[in-house]
C-alpha cells in the first residue's frame, strides 16, 4: 500500500515541458546575427570609401530615399514562408498611383479621397491575386502575378499614357519629406508597421498558420486552417503595402507616371531573401528582412555617395544575394572533418 501511494506521488510530480533549453551557441549562430555583422561591415566600407557617409543628419534623411519600398517587404516575408511568390506589386504601386494622381488632377476629388481611394485599388489588385492563386491550383503564384503584373502595368498605361501627373497640394509632400521631432515621418510609419507586422506573424494565431501551412499546405488543410483565407488575405495585405508604397513615393517624387516602381518586386524579394526567409517556405523571422532593409539600402546610399553605376550596385547587390543564400547551406562541421581526413591520409 505505501509503495502504491509512493508511485502515486512520484507519478504527479512528473510534468512534461514543450520548452527546449536555452543554448548561447544556438543563439548566436542565428541568421540574424549574421546580418547584424555584415550590417556594420557594410557602415564600414561605406564610411572608408566616402567621408560624407558617416553623418547623422545624412544617415537619417536616407532613410526617406530607400523606405518607401520597404513597406512590401512585411508581407512579402509571409508570402515567401507560404512558398509563394508575388512579381506584381511594382505593378501595384504604379496603378495606384496613377489612379489616385488621376483622380485628384482630373476628376478633383480631394486628396484624401484620393488617397483612401489608392489604398482600396491597391488591396483589390491583392484580393484579385489571391483569389485567382487559390481559385487556379494549378498555376503557380509566379504565372499568376506575372499575369497581373503586365495587367497592372497596363491599366496604368491605359490611364494615364506616357504622360506624368503631379500638381499634387503641398502638404501632401509631408508623407515622403517630412518629419516629427526631426524623425522622418516615413522611419515613424515604417517602424510602427514593422511592430504590427512582427506581431502579427510571431504573436497570433494567424502567424503561426502562415508557418503552418509553409512546412505541408496539405496537413494544414486537414488540421481545419483555412488555407484559401490565409493566402487570400496575405495577398491583399501585399496590395495594400504595395499602395502605402504609391503614396509615399509620389510624395517623394512630387508627381507620377506609369513607369514608377519598376524592379521594385526584384528589389523587396532580394532583401526578403537576404533576410533569412527560406524560399522552401516555413522558415524565417521578420526581424531578419527588416535588418536586410537597412543594409541594402544603406549600401545603395553609400555607394550613391562614390557615384557607382546603377549597374554596378545590381551586381554587387546580386553578389549579396547569391551568399545569403549560398552560406546556409554550407556545412563547416563536415568540410572541416573532409579536410582533417584528406590531410591524414597524405
Amino acid at each position: 500500500m505505501a509503495n502504491r501511494a509512493f508511485e502515486q506521488s512520484e507519478y504527479v510530480q512528473r510534468t512534461l515541458s514543450n520548452k527546449r533549453e536555452f543554448s548561447w551557441k544556438k543563439f548566436f549562430l542565428q541568421w540574424e546575427w549574421m546580418l547584424i555583422l555584415v550590417f556594420f561591415v557594410v557602415i564600414a566600407i561605406n564610411t572608408s570609401l566616402s567621408p560624407y557617409f558617416l553623418n547623422a543628419a545624412g544617415l537619417r534623411d536616407a532613410t526617406m530615399i530607400f523606405l518607401d519600398k520597404a513597406f512590401i517587404v512585411f508581407p512579402m516575408v509571409m508570402i515567401m514562408i507560404l512558398r509563394d511568390i508575388d512579381i506584381s506589386v511594382g505593378s501595384t504601386v504604379a496603378l495606384s498611383s496613377v489612379v489616385m494622381a488621376t483622380l485628384y488632377n482630373t476628376l478633383n476629388v480631394p486628396m484624401s479621397a484620393a488617397i483612401v481611394i489608392c489604398l482600396l485599388v491597391g488591396a483589390v489588385c491583392g484580393l484579385v491575386n489571391g483569389l485567382l492563386i487559390v481559385k487556379f491550383k494549378e498555376l503557380s503564384a509566379v504565372i499568376v502575378t506575372l499575369a497581373t503584373m503586365i495587367l497592372y502595368r497596363g491599366i496604368a498605361y491605359v490611364i494615364l499614357e506616357d504622360q506624368a501627373s503631379g500638381n499634387f497640394p503641398d502638404w501632401f509632400s509631408f508623407f515622403g519629406w517630412g518629419s516629427v521631432a526631426g524623425i522622418p515621418f516615413i522611419l515613424i510609419a515604417f517602424t510602427v508597421l514593422a511592430i504590427v507586422f512582427t506581431l502579427l506573424l510571431h504573436k497570433t494565431t494567424f502567424g503561426r498558420q502562415v508557418y503552418a501551412m509553409g512546412n505541408n499546405d496539405t496537413a494544414s488543410r486537414f488540421s481545419g486552417v483555412q488555407v484559401d483565407k490565409v493566402k487570400i488575405i496575405v495577398f491583399t495585405l501585399a496590395g495594400l503595402m504595395a499602395a502605402i508604397t504609391a503614396v509615399f513615393l509620389a510624395s517623394r517624387m512630387g508627381s507620377t507616371r506609369p513607369n514608377v516602381a519598376t524592379m521594385y518586386e526584384l528589389d523587396v524579394i532580394a532583401m526578403v531573401a537576404l533576410g533569412g526567409i527560406s524560399t522552401a517556405g516555413g522558415k524565417g523571422r521578420m526581424v531578419g528582412a527588416i535588418i536586410a532593409v537597412f543594409i541594402i539600402g544603406y549600401l545603395q546610399y553609400g555607394l550613391g555617395l562614390i557615384n557607382i553605376p546603377s549597374q554596378m550596385m545590381l551586381v554587387i547587390v546580386g553578389l549579396l544575394l547569391l551568399a545569403s543564400v549560398a552560406i546556409p547551406k554550407v556545412n563547416v562541421r563536415s568540410a572541416f572533418k573532409g579536410f582533417r581526413k584528406k590531410k591524414q591520409l597524405e
